[in-house]
């Protein structure tokens, strides 16, 4: 079971830079994407309908902002468009499909660093999306959630921790919000299940050389209910080809859906 998610920052953007004919050869069987900055009505037939796939939207109801979306070979036995949030969900940030015990969500946390009414809106996000976290682990399903979670955990997920301590997306309430998901809720995050190594990252800056001397933020992430743990099989951050400021990550799974 493949499982691919990459935030393309405009989805019309990443597919003239060849994403979707790099996401048919990768053969996946979902594939989560966030930050599509588009309406359904905006897009191509290549990217509304890719060959092979069964293909979901949220849009956010600002043009040009935010949206994610889902694609899978299989049809889902059910799609959840939303928190329930009107706020966040008018901004198209939850994106879940259901096969059979196992759930599938792209998802888009808000970001911070454009001011701090914005971190404001990110610290309430967080603050009331740790309850469904905490809801989702006693449903009995399994889960993996996909997105740009916009934090970096801890200091070997960035390049220049020491020097980013004070600003948004290494806060250390930020981060201290990542350890109770994991350490207290439980939530494996899935690339680290298989590796372990530094200078892993998933987006990079268009500033200076960023992405050329991989000074950059592993913010992606594929973040697994515990009973999925054991059944990583592998975890990949593909660089080869640049499709946004941020790598897709391609993680597999024993099993199949």
């Amino acid at each position: 079971m493949k499982i691919i998610s990459a935030n393309l920052n405009g989805i019309r953007s990443a597919a003239s830079k060849g994403f979707f004919e790099w996401m048919l050869g990768q053969n996946a069987d979902v594939v989560c994407l966030q930050e599509t900055k588009a309406q359904e009505h905006q897009l191509s037939a290549e990217v509304l309908r890719p060959r092979g796939y069964y293909s979901y939207f949220h849009d956010a109801e600002k043009k040009g902002y935010s949206g994610v979306a889902v694609y899978c070979r299989r049809e889902p036995d059910r799609v959840r468009y939303g928190l329930g949030w009107p706020d966040m969900d008018a901004e198209g940030r939850y994106l879940q499909v259901d096969f059979d015990n196992l759930s599938v969500i792209s998802l888009y946390l808000p970001s911070g660093s454009s001011s701090p009414e914005r971190q404001a809106v990110k610290f309430d996000f967080l603050a009331r999306f740790l309850p469904v976290l905490q809801a989702l682990q006693l449903e009995g399903r399994d889960y993996i959630i996909c997105g740009d979670w916009n934090i970096a955990h801890k200091p070997i997920d960035l390049k220049n921790w020491r020097a980013n301590q004070k600003n948004s997306g290494f806060l250390p309430e930020e981060r201290a919000w990542l350890d109770q998901v994991f350490d207290e809720l439980g939530w494996i995050d899935g690339f680290r299940a298989v590796n372990s190594e530094a200078e892993q990252y998933t987006w990079w800056s268009n500033r200076g050389r960023a992405r050329e001397n991989n000074v950059g933020w592993r913010i992606d992430y594929q973040i697994v209910h515990p009973r999925l743990k054991d059944k990583i099989v592998s975890a990949a951050i593909y660089k080869e080809q640049r499709f946004s400021d941020h790598a897709p990550l391609v993680m597999e799974y024993a099993g199949e859906i």
